[in-house]
């Protein structure tokens, strides 16, 4: 009898378990949050740095979807890729802010670093409506090479009754500054 007792206190214990982890995307399979997981410990020496830009983003975490005005909430995911074979890519600032230009949230504290050709991607859930229909993001940006073009996206995701929809937009450059190489 304490066998199977043992055996069904265990299998709840690991039920409970499971069931209360944080199963949020922008945690990593050791359970950290994407996003500091990749912060950097040593600081970017700005002499070495080469490429500078920010990118704007924009998001809309909510949009009309008939006559009605009936508002539809929407999953964004942000994704910072690095395109480069050769080169990493840092990512000092990552900010969020409303359809009114406040800012909701700034998701890193230090600069984070892709390796060359890696991506990171952040999901603002569904529920999240701070930003509103003219959400964005701003994302700072850098490297030690001027030959980078990275990518920066966002996907949108909703329903409507049975029906799915997704769209993406792009990431626009509104500050770009490259070093000169001297000969």
């Amino acid at each position: 009898m304490k066998p199977i007792f043992f055996a069904i206190s265990l299998s709840i214990l690991v039920i409970t378990f499971v069931s209360c982890t944080d199963k949020s995307p922008n945690r990593n399979a050791q359970g950290q949050d994407e996003l500091e997981s990749l912060e950097i410990e040593q600081p970017i020496v700005k002499s070495d740095i080469h490429y500078n830009n920010i990118i704007y983003v924009p998001i809309y975490s909510d949009i009309y979807f008939d006559d009605a005005n009936q508002k539809n909430l929407l999953a964004a995911t942000l994704s910072i890729r690095n395109t480069s074979y050769t080169d990493s890519l840092y990512v000092s600032k990552i900010d969020y802010f409303s359809t009114d230009g406040t800012l909701v949230k700034s998701y890193i504290d230090n600069p984070i670093s892709l390796r060359p050709m890696a991506s990171v991607n952040y999901v603002v859930a569904t529920q999240d409506d701070t930003g509103g229909a003219g959400a964005n993001f701003i994302v700072a940006l850098s490297s030690k090479s001027t030959d980078l073009m990275p990518l920066v996206q966002a996907i949108m995701v909703g329903k409507n009754g049975n029906k799915g929809f997704a769209f993406s937009t792009d990431g626009y450059s509104i500050r770009q500054k490259q070093k000169k190489e001297t000969p």
